[in-house]
C-alpha cells in the first residue's frame, strides 16, 4: 500500500519540493512530480534547472520521449505515469492513480488556504486507510 508523507517547512513550498526531489534522486528513486497544469509544470521545470548551483537533477516533462528513462518526470493528469516509485503532489487535490505508487509526498504551504487544503487531503487518505506520516523541518536546519 502507498505510504503517504506530508512535509511542511518554513521555506517556500516549491523550494521544499525541489529539495525533496533532489533527496529522492540522490537515493536513486524515480519521481513523478504531479502538477495542476502545463504552466505549473513548466515553472517547476525551470526551477529545477536553477535549484542547485553545483548539481543537476535529470528531469523532463511527461510527454518527452525519454520520460520512461528519466529519474524525475514532471506532468499532469494527461498522460500515462512512466514509473511508480515516488509521486510528489503539487496539486491542491489528491492525484489520480496515486495508489499505484510506493510513496506519495504531499506538501503543506505556509498560508492558511494551503494548510486547509492539505488537511482535506490528509483526511481523504486517512479515511481510505493509508499509512500517513508528517515531517516538519526548518530550511535553516538543512
Amino acid at each position: 500500500m502507498t505510504r503517504v508523507e506530508f512535509y511542511s517547512s518554513d521555506e517556500p513550498k516549491l523550494q521544499l519540493a525541489c529539495r525533496l526531489v533532489a533527496n529522492a534522486f540522490r537515493q536513486e528513486s524515480h519521481v513523478v512530480v504531479y502538477t495542476p497544469d502545463e504552466n505549473a509544470a513548466r515553472g517547476f521545470d525551470k526551477l529545477l534547472w536553477t535549484f542547485q548551483a553545483t548539481g543537476f537533477i535529470p528531469h523532463c516533462m511527461g510527454h518527452h520521449a525519454l520520460s520512461t528513462e528519466t529519474p524525475v518526470v514532471i506532468m499532469g493528469a494527461d498522460g500515462a505515469m512512466p514509473h511508480h516509485q515516488v509521486m510528489l503532489n503539487l496539486h491542491s487535490e489528491a492525484p489520480p492513480a496515486f495508489g499505484r505508487f510506493r510513496r506519495l509526498i504531499e506538501l503543506v504551504g505556509n498560508d492558511e488556504s494551503d494548510r486547509r487544503l492539505a488537511r482535506v487531503r490528509y483526511r481523504f487518505y486517512r479515511e481510505r486507510g493509508y499509512e500517513i506520516s508528517h515531517h516538519e523541518f526548518s530550511a535553516s536546519a538543512s
